[in-house]
């Protein structure tokens, strides 16, 4: 967890800037592990501390929400980075503003009826479930092809995933992290799970264009306020978890979260690794074939980030070469 220094801690809670007259924006996001951040402010009253009349819009998925936006109807949304790198191929419109998290623990669960799971070379052969055309699936392709082995990729919904492997109609599964506690719970003695590959999961803030420009103030607002609740969450993690399991209303227990927590990086902030790690992801997608165009660079993704509002109330949290 990023650790922030006493002086920072205040410094981020004096810079946080508050509106002159109360706006309202929309905002996509669903209670979960990974974002405690919007917890603690929700908790705190910071939102409305910095005059915004938050409206919480709720969707099954990251992508639900960020196709929400490019349609207008919601300001900011939250969501993992990968559906950037197939709005950035198709050239839609949006900005990202913030990434709040990171995330190094995907896995590949199994019942273990169906072998051990010691190595990436245990998959070799294996029926694996996963949400094609995401970013576990990416994970799931990239960690077979560093072990060089072939599975057989079987597509499922993110709640199917688990059913499917405690019945045996797959040895294996790639799902989202949210289902690795319920996949543990299923399973009981027969959970196996196999840890690999560099790809880390970016939880991150995407806007509309008119958030950066004619409502810069507005989004300005929003951030400070998630820089309070950042300073909060490094000066006491059990509170922020204990947050997150009251709005997660006992989805996820506090010993879950302490776990899970393990494997993640909070902190508010925009840098150059998120770009090189859309435009590696644009890349595989081009070459799924699920979406035409011309491959994107680092610096063609650089294009889509808007850390103006960022820096200005968090500029040590900016590291962007462009």
């Amino acid at each position: 967890m990023t650790k922030m220094t006493q002086f920072a801690l205040a410094a981020l809670v004096a810079a946080a800037p508050v509106l002159a007259h109360a706006e309202k924006m929309v905002f996509a996001w669903s209670p979960n592990p990974q974002t405690p951040q919007v917890d603690l402010a929700l908790a705190q009253g910071y939102f409305d501390a910095a005059g915004l009349e938050v409206q919480l819009v709720s969707f099954a998925s990251g992508r639900e929400g960020f196709e929400a936006l490019l349609g207008g109807q919601v300001d900011v949304a939250f969501m993992a980075e990968f559906p950037a790198a197939t709005g950035a191929l198709m050239g839609q419109d949006f900005r990202i503003v913030g990434d709040l998290a990171r995330y190094s623990g995907s896995r590949v669960i199994g019942n273990s009826g169906a072998g051990p799971l010691d190595s990436p070379a245990d998959l070799a052969g294996r029926r694996i479930g996963t949400t094609i055309g995401t970013n576990v699936h990416y994970f799931l392709d990239g960690l077979l092809k560093d072990a060089g082995v072939e599975a057989e990729i079987v597509s499922a919904a993110p709640p199917d995933l688990v059913p499917a492997v405690a019945r045996g109609d797959v040895d294996a599964i790639a799902a989202f992290p949210s289902f690795y506690a319920a996949a543990a719970r299923t399973l009981g003695d027969g959970y196996a799970e196999l840890r690999g590959g560099s790809y880390q999961v970016h939880y991150i803030l995407a806007a509309t264009p008119e958030m950066t420009d004619a409502r810069a103030a507005t989004l300005k607002a929003f951030l400070g306020a998630l820089a309070r609740a950042d300073a909060d969450l490094a000066a006491d993690p059990a509170a922020a978890m204990q947050a997150v399991a009251a709005s997660m209303q006992g989805a996820m227990p506090v010993a879950a979260l302490e776990e899970m927590w393990q494997d993640v990086d909070f902190g508010l902030k925009l840098d150059d690794s998120l770009s090189g790690l859309i435009a590696a992801e644009a890349a595989w997608i081009l070459g799924q074939g699920v979406v035409r165009g011309a491959p994107l660079s680092p610096d063609d993704v650089a294009a889509y980030m808007a850390p103006a509002a960022l820096q200005s109330v968090a500029p040590d949290m900016v590291s962007l070469a462009n």
